[in-house]
């Protein structure tokens, strides 16, 4: 795409707030420098290329944006003159489709919807008088993405070169209940430390989103060779070839699994299982991942060190919370008899359940799950004269 885009720009990647410590992590071990971090972004700098790679290796983002264009703009006249500037004409194809996204944060402007409208016209007319047509626009986010931050009377214009969220990996097919979206469970992950080599145990595993990315950064799979579509392949110059090199390269990068890996998940429930084993298949890892069905209790704990964690209800519901105390107090006992030498980690947005573990936690990790602000709570499991002292 450096025939369209032949230059270096502003790369903001967002994720969900709290993520973008982990997030940092990832966009500097691909070699790239972190220019800055938000509560649910990173910025970065590179070409139009360099997103390509970022969509294909990123865990734990959301969106991967190009900056193409930054001013001011007092109001949403001046945001129109300043959007049908830009020779979009080189950008967006006639007969394509584009969507817009936005954050606005302006005295002049009520309603979102409505800047969105005057970007979305700006471009319209600009296609229309040097074109003599232009391409339809709407909300989907399967084609080309166009985001707006406009804040004050800041604007900066990116491509959402994600188009559809990367925060979700492709492979879950079968969701059960409410799941964790992949990237989150990417980024608990990684908080925990988890060596990629010992055990990783997940009792109450659900549809099998944690048991499954633990398998995926266990052999190095990258997230992006499990989706077929991004918004990068809708715009002007993209180069199908590149993006099949990079595929190539990712699938290369692929490792054989550590010798004797133990990745464990259960669940009582039969119907979570089935969609845990349905999404794992689909993402290739179903042969690394044990399951076992029945009681969290009854989970194998190989006699070693590992990690092993939880996602529990949370009682977001009146007189579920009097329910679940048992739960977490079964879990707490379950961490003293059965996991000692392991590092346990609650994930849960109730720190009032948490109580009732009985354990004292090493660590407590922001994250959000949702609008739910959440824990990944950290217990140090000792052997011997230390068990249970967390």
């Amino acid at each position: 795409m450096s025939s369209v885009f032949p230059y270096k720009s502003a790369i903001v990647i967002t994720c969900f707030p709290q993520q973008s410590p982990w997030l940092a992590k990832e966009v500097e071990a691909l070699g790239f420098e972190v220019k800055s971090t938000a509560i649910s972004e990173v910025e970065t700098e590179g070409y139009m290329d360099d997103c390509l790679r970022l969509n294909m290796q990123l865990r734990t983002a959301s969106r991967v944006l190009f900056q193409i264009q930054r001013f001011k703009a007092h109001d949403a006249n001046e945001l129109y003159k300043r959007i049908k500037a830009i020779p979009w004409e080189n950008y967006l194809d006639n007969d394509g489709y584009f969507s817009i996204t936005s954050y606005v944060k302006n005295d002049t402007i009520l309603d979102d919807r409505f800047a969105n409208v005057r970007v979305k016209d700006a471009i319209a007319d600009r296609m229309t008088e040097k074109t003599g047509s232009r391409p339809n626009s709407g909300p989907n986010r399967d084609k080309t993405v166009i985001h707006i931050y406009w804040k004050d009377e800041k604007v900066r214009v990116y491509f959402d070169t994600s188009g559809e969220t990367i925060a979700k990996h492709g492979y879950r097919k079968l969701p059960f209940k409410a799941p964790m979206i992949e990237s989150l469970a990417a980024s608990t992950l990684y908080a925990t430390e988890w060596d990629k080599a010992s055990p990783f145990i997940n009792p109450m595993c659900g549809s099998g989103t944690l048991a499954i990315e633990a398998a995926l950064i266990a052999i190095n799979k990258a997230p992006g060779l499990m989706r077929d579509n991004f918004g990068f392949m809708h715009i002007k110059g993209y180069d199908a070839n590149s993006w099949a090199d990079y595929q190539r390269l990712a699938k290369l990068q692929i490792k054989e699994p550590p010798a004797g890996l133990k990745i464990i998940a259960s669940d009582m429930s039969k119907s979570a299982l089935f969609c845990a084993r349905g999404n794992a298949k689909t993402a290739g890892v179903e042969h690394l991942i044990e399951f076992e069905h029945g009681d969290f209790r009854e989970t194998t704990v190989p006699d070693t060190d590992g990690v092993v964690m939880l996602n529990p209800e949370y009682g977001e519901r009146l007189g579920e919370e009097e329910q679940l105390k048992e739960v977490y107090q079964a879990i707490g006992d379950f961490f003293k008899n059965k996991c000692q030498g392991y590092n346990g980690f609650i994930f849960t947005g109730n720190m009032n359940l948490a109580k009732s573990i009985g354990l004292r936690t090493s660590a407590r990790i922001p994250f959000f799950n949702a609008r739910i602000e959440c824990r990944l709570l950290k217990y140090e499991l000792y052997r011997g004269s230390k068990k249970a002292k967390a």
